[in-house]
């Protein structure tokens, strides 16, 4: 009866980082876009060239989301490289900053 239950605590935490991962990150692009867009005004000129004029604080927020989605897949690609090599990614020393430790 236990491995049935060490069995759904796995799925149940592959479930997590497939949404996390897998969802989150289009998630958060996608709310990128929004507030890039938020508050944005569209000006036309006589000759019918469109411009768009985005918000100051739109583009500070698109930044900050774009950047927390750069820094996901560099710490994936990251994971990848290290157990390629032997090696794991540990937030043991600060608890914010990965390292690459021995297994």
């Amino acid at each position: 009866m236990r491995s049935i239950e060490l069995a759904l605590q796995g799925a149940a935490s592959v479930l997590m980082a497939g949404l996390i991962f897998g969802a989150g990150l289009p998630v958060v692009y996608a709310l990128a876009m929004r507030a890039l867009v938020t508050g944005s005004t569209v000006t036309e000129d006589a000759s019918g060239h469109t411009t768009v004029h985005h918000t100051v604080l739109g583009r500070a927020v698109a930044g900050v989301l774009l950047a927390v989605i750069v820094g996901a897949v560099a710490l994936g690609i990251t994971m990848i490289a290290a157990s390629g090599f032997g090696k794991t990614v540990s937030f043991s020393g600060d608890g914010i900053l990965p390292t690459i430790v021995d297994k």
